[in-house]
């Protein structure tokens, strides 16, 4: 029997700051919003928000949801069509209030990709992958 990955839920100890920088800075749709707990439209996976303190409750306490965070949890990658397009969602999103962490550039792997913080400090990248020289192919 296999397990789906159905959804990812970010933590947050201020949900509404939060929401409002995946809708008004990323682009993501609202379609549920409660005090505690935003979900957003998205192909795939679920995506939402959830309050530190329910997810306690939800637990039984675990120390988990209680103490301080620290350090990188998780990173969200966001693709995109090509390397121009990072760099332009790149400097909207900053221009709208995402920490610039490192700007766009050509990665070994094959991607161009930059990364940015969110207003709780968690940072992601945006990525497209590198066409291949026409002369390669």
């Amino acid at each position: 029997m296999r397990v789906k990955l159905e959804g990812i839920t970010v933590l947050s100890d201020d949900v509404s700051r939060l929401a409002a920088f995946y809708h008004e800075v990323l682009g993501f749709d609202i379609v549920v919003q409660e005090d505690h707990y935003v979900e957003f439209a998205n192909d795939g996976v679920r995506l939402a928000i959830c309050s530190k303190p329910l997810m306690a409750d939800n637990t039984n306490g675990h120390y988990s949801f209680i103490e301080e965070r620290k350090g990188q949890a998780f990173e969200l990658n966001f693709q995109c069509e090509s390397p121009e397009a990072v760099r332009e969602k790149y400097e909207v999103f900053v221009s709208k209030g995402a920490t610039s962490i490192a700007e766009p550039t050509v990665k070994s792997w094959g991607h161009t990709a930059g990364f940015f913080a969110d207003p709780d400090g968690n940072i992601h990248s945006l990525f497209a992958v590198n066409p291949i020289a026409e002369e390669e192919a």
